[in-house]
């Protein structure tokens, strides 16, 4: 196994159905590897344990993991401004290198966790979808979505308007659909749903937070150094719109949900097979 994003590749090869000895040979390694990466999804983390280190940040690297571990949004040139007085002279690249590398890292292995954990994860998407009218209206509709991060199962629902009493409602009917409600659920950073930073941490909107409170989820968005997790997934919605709504004749609202659920449900039978 030569680099990291490999064992990320192998969880995402088997997820899209491939068998151990297609993935070996997709990814030029033995069936055992695959297998044991598999089997084993935390030796990732070990991997990252035992990465060498050689360089002048070596010496105060258990300060720069302090310092993202109180707040990852801290930036490479904040925490070079904090070394230099502490005494160290290496070059801003340096730092810049090692910080963007560990965000990337930890990202993949907190990844890794969300698609190899039941019950431990959801993700929640949210997306604009046009209907074009006879009559040259167009007329907007969105689709909430939600997929959970192990078995890949996924609720989706057209709905009219995107405000967030709808929005929760939708968060209802997908723990009806699933049976169940998630330990945590992954957001974007939309607007009516993440807030910002305050003190180092992700501030919900009240009402999502009193939501997630009642149902006993946590909710948490996703990261400023997420770009590989979108290049590595589709988002949900981007699915539904692939595979579903592109070439789809659209009558009515009711509709379209009782098609979209049937599809779904295809998709995850075929999933299981």
């Amino acid at each position: 196994m030569k680099k990291l994003e490999d064992v990320v590749d192998i969880h995402d090869l088997k997820r899209q159905g491939l068998s151990q000895r297609q993935i070996a040979r997709r990814l030029g390694i033995h069936r055992q590897t695959v297998k044991k990466y598999l089997d084993n999804p935390d030796l990732v983390q070990q991997r990252y344990r035992r990465r060498a280190r050689g360089s002048k940040l070596d010496p105060y690297w258990d300060q720069v993991l302090s310092w993202l571990e109180d707040d990852p949004e801290y930036t490479a040139v904040w925490i070079y401004d904090h070394l230099v007085p502490l005494g160290f002279e290496g070059s801003y690249e340096i730092v810049k290198r090692k910080v963007r590398s560990l965000k990337e890292q930890k990202q993949q292995i907190a990844y890794l966790r969300f698609e190899t954990e039941p019950g431990y994860l959801a993700q929640v998407d949210f997306g604009e979808f046009q209907v074009d009218r006879p009559d040259g209206r167009v007329d907007k509709y969105y689709a909430f979505v939600m997929i959970l991060g192990y078995s890949r199962k996924s609720y989706g629902e057209f709905i009219e308007g995107c405000d967030l009493p709808t929005f929760l409602d939708c968060h209802i009917h997908a723990f009806h659909y699933f049976g169940g409600v998630p330990g945590k659920i992954l957001y974007d950073r939309m607007r009516n749903v993440f807030v910002g930073k305050v003190a180092g941490k992700a501030k919900f909107n009240s009402t999502l937070q009193g939501f997630a409170l009642h149902y006993g989820f946590t909710p948490v968005v996703a990261p400023a150094y997420a770009a590989w997790v979108k290049g590595k997934v589709e988002r949900p919605y981007h699915f539904i719109r692939e595979g579903f709504w592109r070439g789809y004749n659209f009558t009515n609202l009711a509709r379209a949900n009782q098609d979209l659920w049937a599809w779904l449900s295809m998709k995850d039978e075929q999933r299981t097979e």
